[in-house]
């Protein structure tokens, strides 16, 4: 993947619940971590005494996490209404030179802070809660 513009991540999220994506306006920082538990399958007859790992098996997730200001409250409300009603729309996480990664997230924590003379700020964590998608870019 070549050097890319840290804005171009890109979170997006499914308002509506009718597969027009948005982005979350005001993210300043993004990140996003997959991750799969390994199934150790080691025994007395594994070779060398090296760890063998069961193919295919264990639990996926992902976890996506974005700071920053309030700029548009259509989208900023609806992180609201998302984490208070415990929703699990659909969101889109675009990664620039590798692809799109979609399916249904739930915010799992968000926090605000601001100080006397700077602006309001957020953090919101999302946790994968189903099946994701990936689509190369």
């Amino acid at each position: 993947m070549a050097v890319q513009n840290g804005k171009d991540l890109l979170i997006k999220v499914d308002l509506n619940n009718d597969n027009i994506f948005v982005t979350m306006a005001g993210l300043r920082a993004t990140r996003i971590s997959l991750n799969s538990e390994v199934v150790d399958v080691t025994s007395l007859e594994s070779a060398g005494g090296w760890r063998e790992l069961l193919a295919g098996a264990g639990v996926k997730s992902a976890s996506v996490s974005g700071s920053g200001v309030f700029r548009d409250a259509n989208t900023d409300g609806r992180a609201r209404q998302i984490f208070f009603d415990g929703e699990m729309p659909k969101f889109q996480v675009i990664v620039p030179s590798f692809g799109v990664i979609e399916g249904p997230f739930q915010i799992t924590a968000v926090e605000y802070a601001g100080t006397y003379n700077g602006e309001a700020t957020y953090d919101m964590t999302l946790a994968s809660a189903g099946v994701l998608t990936f689509t190369a870019l």
